[in-house]
């Protein structure tokens, strides 16, 4: 993964830290980026990341290979944007998108649009309930459904089937919401059978929320980064290791990352201030990382 000095943060799209490479955008900001791929005909991945994801990036190489092909990644948890300060990036709160505040929006401009949109995940019941309550709320909207429990090995029948189904819908927009990094893996494998523009590959329990069958966190606790205490609080034995054994480890991960890091950043600036001419001194160097 190729990254970029946080003195450039402000002018690149592009930042990275703790073997993360990240595109942060706001929401208004990710449906132009969604817009921008479906009106130009592009097939991107646009993924994201949280700390389960960190945690899983560093143990699995094959979600490490997913990412390294995904097109756009942004910020879906506080704790990375607190994280990425940390590093010396000028990210703001922002800049941390979640599904639970971003599907509302995305479907508004899809139905405005007319964009065909596709949801992998869920039961059948959640994904065709969730489907309808969106329908009511965004007159217009082109929604279709699946749901995420069937044989996703590339070659099942299940599996052809579905990919199948996708196609003959074609649609504009494709989110999946599977569970991590199973969906991630799903993505990956059919990707190049896929035929849609843009595929959300990380849409988790969006329509969950939207359906009601999930509690939909406050959005004050989202705000302030406290979002996971009330979804502990309701799914304690399922999310027990995500939110009070994973982030020991990627606190050893940062305890071993941080110094090195720093230690490259100021070696990086004598290197530059050694070679840089009078006019070069007296602005930073500006890096790109694509």
């Amino acid at each position: 993964m190729k990254a970029v000095s946080p003195a450039s943060a402000n002018m690149t799209d592009t930042v990275a830290f703790l073997g993360l490479t990240l595109q942060p955008r706001s929401i208004p900001e990710m449906n132009k980026l969604v817009e921008q791929g479906i009106r130009e005909r592009q097939k991107w991945i646009i993924a994201n990341h949280n700390l389960h994801s960190v945690y899983l990036l560093h143990r699995h190489p094959k979600l490490r290979e997913f990412y390294s092909h995904a097109h756009w990644t942004y910020v879906d948890g506080m704790p990375l944007v607190a994280l990425g300060r940390l590093y010396g990036y000028p990210l703001q709160r922002e800049q941390r998108v979640t599904n639970v505040d971003w599907t509302g929006p995305l479907m508004e401009l899809a139905a405005s649009r007319g964009w065909r949109v596709f949801n992998l995940g869920s039961s059948k019941q959640v994904a065709e309930q969730g489907a309808a309550k969106l329908r009511n709320r965004y007159p217009g909207l082109q929604i279709e459904v699946s749901d995420g429990f069937f044989d996703a090995r590339r070659d099942s029948a299940e599996n052809e089937a579905l990919v199948k189904r996708i196609n003959a819908y074609r649609p504009d927009l494709l989110m999946v919401g599977m569970g991590m990094p199973r969906q991630e893996y799903w993505t990956q494998e059919n990707f190049s059978q896929l035929d849609a523009h843009v595929i959300l590959s990380s849409t988790g329990a969006a329509l969950e929320y939207i359906a009601g069958a999930a509690p939909t966190p406050p959005r004050w606790a989202g705000r302030i980064g406290l979002e996971w205490m009330f979804r502990l609080a309701h799914e304690p034995s399922r999310l027990f290791s995500r939110y009070l054994i994973e982030p020991w480890y990627i606190l050893l991960l940062l305890l071993m990352d941080y110094p090195r890091s720093r230690y490259a950043a100021k070696e990086q600036g004598r290197a530059q201030a050694a070679y840089a001419g009078p006019d070069e001194q007296s602005s930073p160097i500006q890096m790109r990382g694509d």
